[in-house]
């Protein structure tokens, strides 16, 4: 089963209207990559997570997952408020 096919199931499961696609699971994967490696491993299915909430109430996708993608690389960088 790819992720995609995997996404898909999961979205009929909590009947999700939305259809995932390849670039959506790449957006998320991409996203998780950047905390885990940023911030810490554990940041990356909370962030993924948070930015799920975010989306459901409306936010971009794209826009929403390229902000906590520049905030978790700037953690990185030293530019983290800790």
């Amino acid at each position: 089963m790819t992720l995609v096919e995997w996404a898909r199931l999961v979205s009929a499961e909590l009947d999700l209207p939305e259809e995932m696609d390849k670039a959506d699971v790449d957006r998320i994967l991409d996203l998780a990559k950047d905390a885990a490696h940023s911030v810490a491993r554990p940041a990356a299915p909370l962030t993924a997570f948070l930015m799920g909430i975010a989306v459901g109430r409306g936010a971009d996708p794209a826009e929403t997952a390229a902000a906590l993608s520049r905030l978790a690389l700037a953690q990185a960088d030293g530019g983290g408020q800790g």
